[in-house]
């Protein structure tokens, strides 16, 4: 990544007014972002291409603002500037001239979350002539920056208010808060308060290149109330792939989590508190229920379900119709008919009509189907959509009335259209094992809710597996020789060479145990398995009760499988010792129920195998959905899955060598490499 000499300036004066009561207790710049403020997050983006000093202007809660600065790894480099009364957005960069006139500097204010090439803005703007370049987006409802055909600025509607005049038709674009200027704009600049956006008509019509560059569909959110706070908070989660945040700072007892939860450094939530959509600020003493709410030490910020939402899936609410078939019964609405006479119970065609909702997206998980949840009142149900293509649908429901038929538990199906590929199933909620591990559990109850979503294995093994006659389309669905073969082609090619970029130069010797792997596995008995039975795909419901989804890749194959699965597990690494005991108790549990059928020696024989393959799939997957699906999130469990194939190679180097030498290979690489910063 090329750096720059150039200065930074970050306007952090501003009173936050329509962030209060958030901020009467932190200014804006150190809102905390999943631990981290604001302002930190901005230079750490920054300083990794400038090289220069950095400039802060202060007005409100100074001394905050000085104490993390002090502490923080940029201290050497900045210089403050302070003001009293504030200055403005242009009077603010006069008063630091001393500071900026050396040479061309950026100016980024420090409420504003933006992913950009700031490399490439900064060589735009070095290459360009511009005595500014302004970080640019088409955002119809904030454009009020009129420009002409080359980007010039023209003119400014409403300067200072984001706000555009409908009265004027012209080029406009929305100014982010983000800009590269060379020292020249300075003597556009009044002394005493001002905004900058004097400074850009002036030097334009001084005959100076002011031009806005575009970044439109780059992520961007000014921070400016309590909704664009939280939805940048929960931005920031979902990019992490997470729903829930604790930092090592805060302290919660026994809780009850749903939907996105962030616990901030300095919170505590109470034993019995249940939280839903809820960001826990520093300072906060939680008890009782909440939900859709920022809660900090004297207040509780109330937002609506769709405001504490990830910005993408606010951007895929959509309303539908009660009254359509799908939802129709189960919400108890009057299906809408042609020519049916409108009663009370009926539906009036507007999308304002109670009997319409919103449908909010859900879910951060690998497939490429989309989970929206639907509610009218108290009640909820999550609609499942599909593409026309999607093989799997079909199977879904299947499995799903085969298995609910005896008693696996997932969710219900409440009904489906297979005409254009919906169904709507019983909703389980947000909290999956996965996020329910964040918490702080002892083993004790880490064992107890473990032991009970292997209840779920061992019914699906045994009296399940009785009856898989009456499911002719699992029955027929073997996880034969050829698709444990594809597993280790997709390995090899997703993550040893798609990757890691490793060049394979032993590629025959490695097919060849891989071949003996598959013969290996296949040759054990086989019953109905899961397949991805992983902790994202277990949801955990009140009181600790584990249901299963994400089924229809179920097949027939050694139970081992499954176990391997959970228990070697890359998205929760468990304690050995809690680990023993729980396969101590799938056996003994197994025995109880399978009718005599259950044999614990090929079991244990078959556990090494299939671990070795689960592991290998897993690290596949984490290279196919990271690469060619672009969710870097995935590439944090890697180093855990890792782990575990090394130790299973090792294991069976004896019978395996050149496995045990490969995944070695990839430890020694991923560790000289940044991904080991994920894990």
């Amino acid at each position: 990544m090329p750096k720059f000499p150039i200065n930074i300036f970050l306007p952090a004066a501003g009173l936050g007014e329509r962030l209060r009561p958030v901020t009467n207790h932190l200014p804006k710049p150190l809102l905390p972002i999943l631990g981290r403020p604001l302002i930190q997050v901005i230079l750490e983006k920054l300083a990794a291409v400038c090289t220069g000093k950095i400039g802060i202007n202060l007005h409100y809660k100074p001394e905050l603002i000085r104490d993390w600065v002090k502490n923080s790894p940029y201290a050497d480099r900045v210089a403050f500037f302070p003001e009293d009364p504030i200055l403005g957005t242009g009077g603010a960069l006069r008063n630091a001239e001393s500071f900026l006139s050396s040479g061309p500097f950026i100016v980024h204010n420090s409420d504003i979350l933006l992913n950009i090439d700031f490399s490439r803005l900064i060589e735009e703007h070095l290459a360009s002539g511009n005595i500014a370049t302004l970080v640019c987006h088409r955002l119809p409802h904030l454009s009020n920056v009129v420009i002409d055909r080359n980007g010039q600025v023209l003119d400014v509607e409403n300067a200072g208010a984001s706000r555009p005049d409908p009265s004027i038709v012209a080029d406009k674009v929305a100014y982010t808060g983000i800009a590269v200027y060379s020292p020249e704009i300075l003597k556009f600049l009044p002394q005493g308060v001002s905004h900058a956006t004097v400074a850009w008509i002036a030097a334009s019509k001084a005959g100076h290149k002011v031009r806005a560059m575009d970044f439109t569909g780059c992520y961007w959110n000014d921070v400016g109330n309590p909704v664009t706070y939280a939805r940048g908070v929960l931005d920031a989660l979902r990019e992490n792939g997470e729903t829930v945040h604790r930092s090592v700072a805060a302290r919660c007892g026994r809780i009850e989590i749903d939907g996105y939860v962030v616990l901030e450094a300095g919170s505590e939530v109470e034993d019995g508190a249940r939280i839903r959509n809820c960001i826990v600020m520093p300072g906060a003493r939680v008890k009782g229920n909440h939900g859709n709410r920022i809660l900090g030490p004297d207040y509780a910020v109330a937002l609506t379900e769709s405001d504490m939402q990830p910005s993408l899936h606010a951007a895929e609410k959509k309303r539908v119709s009660l009254s359509d078939p799908l939802f129709a019964n189960y919400f108890g609405i009057r299906p809408a008919s042609e020519g049916a006479p409108l009663t009370q119970n009926s539906e009036p065609r507007t999308q304002n009509s109670p009997y319409w909702s919103d449908a909010i997206l859900i879910g951060l998980g690998g497939s490429d189907r989309r989970y929206f949840r639907v509610r009218n009142d108290d009640k909820t149900a999550v609609l499942m959509e599909c593409k026309p293509d999607d093989a799997d649908y079909e199977r879904h429901l299947v499995y799903t009335r085969f298995f609910a038929g005896h008693t696996v538990p997932v969710p219900g199906l409440l009904s489906s259209d297979e005409g254009t590929k919906r169904a709507l199933f019983e909703d389980l909620g947000d909290t999956s094992l996965y996020s329910y591990m964040k918490l702080p559990r002892d083993n004790g109850h880490i064992g107890e809710v473990y032991r009970r979503v292997l209840d779920i294995l061992v019914k699906l093994h045994t009296r399940t597996m009785e009856h898989v006659d009456d499911c002719p389309l699992l029955r027929a669905r073997i996880f034969d020789y050829d698709y444990l073969r594809w597993e280790t082609g997709y390995f090899l090619d997703r993550f040893v060479v798609g990757l890691r970029k490793l060049e394979l130069k032993n590629r025959p010797a490695i097919e060849e145990e891989f071949h003996r792997l598959a013969k290996k596995v296949d040759g054990f008995p086989k019953g109905i398995i899961h397949r991805d039975f992983q902790c994202q795909n277990v949801m955990v419901l009140a009181n600790g009760i584990p249901r299963v989804i994400d089924y229809q890749g179920a097949r027939m194959a050694p139970p081992a499988y499954d176990i391997a699965s959970i228990l070697w597990d890359p998205y929760h690494r468990l304690d050995d010792g809690v680990r023993e005991q729980l396969i101590e108790y799938y056996v003994r549990e197994m025995k109880k129920h399978s009718g005599g059928k259950f044999n614990e020696k090929t079991f244990t024989e078959s556990l090494i195998p299939c671990r070795l393959q689960r592991h290998m799939q897993a690290l596949g997957a984490y290279g196919f959905l990271s690469v060619a699906k672009g969710k870097k999130y995935f590439l944090k469990h890697v180093p855990e899955a890792l782990r575990l194939l090394k130790e299973e190679a090792a294991a069976v180097k004896a019978d395996f060598p050149v496995l045990n030498h490969l995944s070695t290979t990839l430890d020694n690489h991923i560790k000289g490499t940044s991904m080991g910063s994920h894990s």
